[in-house]
């Protein structure tokens, strides 16, 4: 039962029912005493205006209770006329000498506050006055220099008979309007909560992992954009689900090759006859099989950081001419192992704002690339240079180039052209640019047959400047066979 009165349907029908009776009872504030106000002084001048009007004739008349009895049919009231007494410290009045009704005593208007009121003053009076449960309106004027008072005296029984009705009325249809209310605002709050509660299975069904069922809301109100978010939220936590069932199930395998190798080097080490050149050659083999596990290790490290944002570059100026230097110096060795013509092509000034380890990190993959995918004696050059505003470090060669359909997918995490898996890890692409989007820069790709470019491109640092100590100038170095 608590349940009920907590749920948004009663709280909503609660909140609409409070709003109604409040705007009933302004209604009702607003109108009864204004209504009762405006006839009891509708009343007040029709009195005041007889009272003016046959104040004279009274002054005249020979007989007053004649006049009063004459006067009472004309004007629709009660007619009295009260005679002045001396009292001491001035006049009073006491009770009428003349009055139109018979039915009522004359005692019940002795020392009438309206007709002493206009006697003190010398001029017309007029008020409400309540004599047992009645109320009366009275205007009262004296005549003949103060010696009389004419007053006249009207029940208002029907005037607040009206208002009363109006009462009724009002309190009647408040309560018909707040049964209204209640119903239709507890009809709308529980399609309402429907919705609501539509949402919330679905947000279940996305918390146990069930992707697959659309969310969907026909309404175009608030509600119906949440749960076009909630739609949004769970087609991207359906990538992220099969992004990492991919991921898990492509590192499984990255890390399995070489430990079943290096299982099977340590297996065969172990025989007897083996020779020591062939021990030497599996001893080099594992080597390079430990140094892969180390790389996997290391860029899935990076990976998990970048995902979890725990990934922090330094903002620092870095001169991209000296590390091109220092990557050609470095992959020097390698370039003359697979028979590759390394150069470094001078490009001008090329300072950057940046992180100079993660530079050389994202370097180190673009270079290593181009000598792994190009055929022996293939030219791969390298330089730094400013463009429009931007400073780039560049890694070109002349294979075979990159199809558009894959130019894409090459940023993937474990994307190899044509699935391979014949070295490498498949992941450092996706980590340089990640590390460049961190860094407020790109990577970017321009490949056609003959000629395949791999840029990175990076803020450039507010002030340039053309050495840096640990650096020295840079000029263009002779070509690797």
């Amino acid at each position: 039962m608590t349940r009920v009165f907590r749920s948004v349907g009663a709280r909503l029908s609660m909140a609409l029912v409070l709003v109604v009776a409040v705007a009933l009872g302004i209604v009702y504030l607003t109108v009864v005493p204004s209504l009762q106000s405006r006839l009891e002084r509708t009343r007040l001048v029709q009195l005041e205006g007889a009272a003016r009007r046959i104040a004279p004739v009274a002054a005249k008349s020979p007989v007053l209770q004649q006049f009063a009895n004459t006067e009472s049919q004309d004007v629709g009231a009660r007619v009295m006329v009260f005679q002045s007494s001396p009292v001491p410290g001035g006049v009073a009045v006491s009770s009428p000498i003349a009055d139109s009704s018979e039915a009522q005593s004359a005692e019940d208007v002795t020392n009438d506050p309206i007709a002493s009121r206009a006697l003190a003053t010398g001029r017309l009076a007029h008020g409400i006055v309540s004599r047992g449960d009645e109320h009366y309106a009275e205007a009262a004027i004296p005549f003949s220099g103060d010696a009389y008072v004419l007053m006249l005296s009207n029940s208002l029984s029907s005037q607040l008979a009206s208002v009363h009705h109006v009462q009724r009325r009002l309190l009647l249809a408040a309560g018909v309007a707040l049964l209204v209310a209640l119903l239709l605002g507890y009809g709308g709050a529980w399609l309402f909560a429907r919705r609501i509660r539509r949402l919330e299975r679905a947000a279940e069904r996305i918390a146990g992992g069930r992707f697959d069922e659309p969310v969907r809301d026909s309404g175009g109100d608030e509600l119906g954009d949440l749960a076009a978010a909630f739609d949004r939220m769970r087609i991207r936590l359906k990538q992220l689900d099969d992004a990492r069932r991919e991921f898990v199930a492509n590192a499984s395998h990255e890390l399995r090759t070489p430990l079943f190798s290096l299982a099977g080097f340590l297996e065969l080490l172990g025989d007897e006859e083996l020779d020591e050149s062939t021990r030497l050659e599996f001893l080099d083999s594992m080597r390079e099989q430990v140094t892969r596990l180390t790389k996997l290790a290391s860029d899935l490290l990076d990976l998990t950081r970048i995902d979890s944002g725990r990934l922090t570059v330094a903002q620092e100026r870095v001169d991209l001419a000296g590390l091109a230097e220092e990557l050609v110096e470095e992959f020097r060795p390698a370039a003359h192992t697979s028979e590759h013509e390394l150069r470094l092509e001078p490009g001008g000034p090329a300072v950057a704002e940046a992180d100079e380890l993660r530079v050389l990190q994202i370097g180190r993959v673009l270079v290593e690339n181009a000598l792994r995918h190009t055929p022996p004696g293939t030219p791969v050059r390298v330089r730094a240079a400013t463009r429009d505003g931007r400073v780039v470090l560049e890694v070109e060669d002349e294979g075979p180039g990159i199809g558009p359909e894959h130019q894409e997918q090459l940023f993937e995490r474990f994307f190899r052209l044509d699935g391979t898996r014949a070295s490498g890890s498949g992941l450092g692409l996706a980590i340089a640019k990640q590390l460049a989007e961190l860094m407020h820069g790109a990577v970017r790709l321009d490949s056609r047959p003959g000629r395949t470019v791999f840029s990175l491109v990076l803020p450039p640092a507010e002030t340039s400047q053309d050495a840096f100590p640990r650096k020295k100038p840079v000029g263009a170095a002779a070509p690797l066979q």
